[in-house]
């Protein structure tokens, strides 16, 4: 579970990442945040 949590917690931040570059800064950072949210490193939203 912890590797899947990782896994979808990577993809948006770097999904963040690339809209934020495009553009839509805002967009971008509420990715990042929930990515950082679901990771296993931070606070999981799922425990």
């Amino acid at each position: 579970m912890d590797t899947i949590l990782w896994l979808i917690a990577v993809v948006l931040v770097i999904a963040g990442i690339v809209t934020a570059i495009r553009g839509q800064i805002l967009y971008g950072i509420v990715l990042i945040v929930v990515g950082l949210l679901v990771g296993p490193g931070g606070v999981s939203i799922f425990n």
